[in-house]
């Protein structure tokens, strides 16, 4: 975990404008940039930027957020490689937090295999382009497929010469650890001896999606008769198959801009379509697609169009992963390359315009491509057909979010038409399976939350009643505390108090109900605490996004007062006048207040069932809160009427 200190250095010296402006053209208008919103499709600007509050908003599409918060949505960072690209780009030295001695080794053990893959694949380049072994072997084959250098030199593509153990005495020499080496699959211990796994054969890097070479694929030469066409990583630290896509580095803002992901199956696909300018592809490596791969996909769109093969292999495989492509609620598409071509040759037999017109014309529902095929297969078999009925069924019952319902609707009337069934009934069947689905669910919670959740579904939508909206206005006054504190909490209430210390004393015996407050208030706390300096700013950049999203609606309003109500009315200095004392004092008073309120009636309740003796103290206790009572509602100018 990165340390708060280096978190605060980073975020004092970003520069939005800086940033943001590496992607964006912006130009100044005013106290603000514009330009064109790089989320989405637009030719008048209506993308904004404030280098006085750190934000940027589009009021086309409504996207909004900080420097942090660009880079992830737009470069598709995690918080953390967000921070660390800041920190590289800022030369600021990074400091992690203490780590366990198991994270610390772990967190080694990824630098060296990044740091062994980096190496190799700058071997593997330069054997490609720079000796006669990679000329002759691999770099003429590639040019006969149709590969230019400039795609080559983009997807970073090599060659491992055919010699046993070329790479392996370079990485010794180079003195990376040998105990590592097989780990990598670039290397293979035979008879006591390191050699090279990926003898020759046209090597692909495989990057993280920051870019990072975590593995390879490496390919035969022409046909493959014994040896396997491709050898892959094993999986290690830094590459799990079931959790990548090749080419989705490269691929992500293309997808991101055209808000589609087509899928290939292999890496020449990838790199074929991309050298013809269709960028927005990755390649699953044939391998049957997995939840991870497409939550991957669905970080850059809802939409996926799959380009298989059109025979029967590459239609099984297309296939496979349907139904949990739906749970995750993506839109699926499908289009079989015909005359036995697959992406890589079509492409280069039709070119590119012809390729993406084929595209657009052949795709294809996948649930209705599905259920063809199974009819097709099923022919006549009175029994096939019924199995089909319950499969299409089962695959409907996992379209199960709200705002999809229509969709669902739509494909339960096509299917029972196609399948020749009563649409009642098929809808019938369609909730059996959401309801089976559920009631398995339940079964492995624990009997009270099964219960709680069997309870809640079968509630109408109720108006709130009067604990509700008492627990509404709680929050509401909770809400105003934590705003006061981060927003003046480092200015001083008296000569001797920070406002911050002076709310922590108000606050000694009035404790916070709303768990996501008092976690802000205790992480300020800390900070404050140690010496650094926590404000909305500051900490609008925390790592944990839910912190982030917090701040944001305590402190993002739609309206703000114009400057000019200072030069309307010069004497009453209404928008730059400092209010801070007098709204900490308020919003400190009226969450007393509600607390106090709250005692009062758990007080009341307690005095119906207590003995005399115990009475006697109660009604001592509420003499008490009404003195409290009084003398908070004085300072606010406020009676209460009962």
């Amino acid at each position: 975990m990165i340390s708060p200190n280096t978190i605060q250095q980073i975020t004092s010296r970003i520069d939005i404008i800086d940033v943001v402006g590496e992607f964006v053209k912006l130009k100044k208008r005013g106290t603000n940039y514009l330009g064109l919103c790089p989320f989405h499709g637009e030719k008048s600007p209506s993308f904004t930027v404030s280098p006085a509050k750190e934000i940027y908003k589009c009021f086309g599409c409504g996207k909004s957020g900080n420097t942090i918060t660009f880079l992830m949505e737009h470069e598709k960072y995690s918080y953390v490689e967000a921070l660390k690209w800041l920190a590289t780009r800022y030369n600021i030295e990074v400091e992690e937090t203490q780590q366990s001695p198991e994270q610390l080794q772990q967190v080694q053990m990824a630098e060296s295999l990044h740091a062994i893959n980096a190496f190799a694949q700058k071997f593997f380049t330069d054997q490609l382009f720079n000796t006669e072994e990679g000329q002759l072997m691999a770099h003429s084959y590639l040019k006969e497929r149709g590969f230019r250098e400039a795609v080559l030199q983009k997807f970073q593509i090599g060659y491992n010469p055919e010699g046993k153990d070329g790479l392996t005495k370079a990485l010794v020499l180079n003195q990376f650890n040998k105990d590592l080496l097989p780990k990598t699959g670039l290397v293979a211990l035979r008879n006591d001896e390191l050699v090279d796994n990926y003898r020759a054969r046209i090597i692909f890097p495989i990057h993280n999606n920051t870019g990072k070479i975590i593995g390879f694929g490496a390919r035969v030469i022409g046909k493959a008769d014994r040896a396997p066409k491709y050898i892959n990583t094993p999986e290690n630290e830094v590459y799990s198959k079931s959790k990548i896509l090749y080419g989705s580095y490269f691929a992500r803002q293309a997808i991101d801009k055209a808000d589609e992901c087509l899928l290939v199956e292999g890496y020449t696909d990838v790199v074929s379509l991309h050298q013809a300018g269709i960028e927005n592809v990755v390649a699953s490596g044939g391998t049957s697609l997995t939840v991870d791969q497409l939550r991957l996909v669905k970080k850059y769109t809802n939409n996926l169009t799959i380009i298989y093969d059109g025979d029967s292999a590459g239609i099984k495989a297309a296939l496979r992963g349907l139904d949990l492509a739906i749970e995750e609620g993506l839109n699926v598409r499908l289009v079989l390359i015909p005359d036995g071509e697959d992406p890589d040759s079509y492409v280069n037999k039709v070119g590119a315009a012809a390729f993406n017109q084929f595209i657009a014309q052949s795709k294809k529902d996948f649930i209705l491509f599905q259920l063809e095929v199974l009819l097709k297969e099923a022919g006549n078999d009175v029994n096939k057909k019924s199995g089909i009925v319950n499969q299409i069924a089962e695959t409907l019952s996992k379209i199960n979010k709200a705002e999809d319902f229509t969709r669902q609707q739509d494909y339960i009337k096509q299917c029972s038409a196609l399948l020749r069934i009563d649409e009642a009934g098929f809808t019938n069947l369609v909730n059996k399976f959401k309801r089976d689905k559920i009631s398995k669910d339940e079964k492995k919670l624990p009997f009270d939350e099964a219960q709680f959740i069997q309870q809640d579904a079968m509630q109408t939508d109720q108006s709130f009643d009067e604990g509700q909206l008492l627990l509404q206005q709680d929050d509401q006054v909770e809400k105003n505390v934590i705003r006061v504190l981060f927003e003046y909490g480092l200015k001083q209430y008296n000569d001797s108090q920070t406002i911050a210390a002076y709310i922590f004393e108000q606050l000694e015996h009035y404790p916070l109900e709303n768990a996501d407050y008092e976690k802000l208030m205790e992480l300020y706390k800390d900070w404050y605490n140690k010496g650094l300096e926590p404000t909305t700013k500051s900490m609008l950049y925390h790592e944990d996004e839910n912190v982030r999203q917090l701040l944001i609606n305590l402190t993002m309003f739609p309206f703000e007062l114009s400057n000019r109500w200072d030069e309307i009315l010069p004497n009453m200095n209404i928008v730059n006048k400092d209010i801070s004392i007098a709204d900490t004092d308020m919003s400190l008073n009226y969450f007393k207040l509600r607390k106090i309120k709250k005692m009062f009636e758990q007080n009341q309740r307690d005095m119906e069932f207590a003995p005399y003796e115990e009475q006697m103290k109660l009604i001592e206790l509420h003499k008490q809160l009404k003195e409290f009572e009084i003398a908070i509602t004085k300072q606010l100018g406020t009676v209460i009427l009962r």
